[in-house]
């Protein structure tokens, strides 16, 4: 009985270090802004291989949408305008999203900048700046989250993690 007990034990113990592995370089960047509108996580298999931006030209943010391997995410927001868009390459990754906002109604300027030092700026630079990136120097960009209005994109949160192929996170 004392065996039966000690293996579901261990068992239980290595299966809750198992869980806790996917989750180890996981940190959020608060999201910031007015937060009016619908919530909105993107969601996808894999790694962001893909960014696509549309702005009210000279003016805020209107619309995004996030590419996760070979499939792109739904557009978060309004699609005006011809996107702005940066395609990643094989092995690269998000590591830093910056721009402003205005705490007031919406996000003015997204930067998305990449393991290769490369970036993708949009929107303009208009009122309070802010910085997302990951606690861990390992990890990338995993999923954004916030809230949009018929407008635009109102308010704006980062995760963060590492991308595991066996889990699927």
């Amino acid at each position: 009985m004392f065996n039966r007990m000690l293996s579901v034990l261990l068992f239980a113990a290595a299966w809750v270090a198992c869980l806790a592995k996917p989750n180890e370089y996981y940190s959020y960047s608060p999201a910031l802004g007015s937060g009016g509108g619908t919530p909105f996580v993107t969601s996808g298999e894999g790694s962001i291989t893909g960014v696509k931006v549309w702005e009210h030209p000279g003016n805020y943010i209107t619309g995004f949408q996030l590419r996760y391997g070979t499939r792109w995410d739904r557009t978060i927001g309004r699609a005006v305008h011809a996107p702005l868009r940066l395609d990643l390459f094989e092995g690269e990754t998000i590591t830093q999203v910056s721009g402003k906002y205005r705490s007031a109604n919406y996000i003015y300027q997204l930067i998305f900048v990449t393991s290769r030092g490369r970036s993708l700026i949009t929107g303009v630079p208009f009122e309070t700046s802010f910085n997302f990136y990951p606690e861990h120097a390992e990890a990338e960009l995993r999923l954004l989250s916030g809230r949009f209005d018929s407008n635009g994109i109102t308010s704006l949160g980062a995760h963060w993690g590492v991308f595991q192929e066996a889990t699927g996170y």
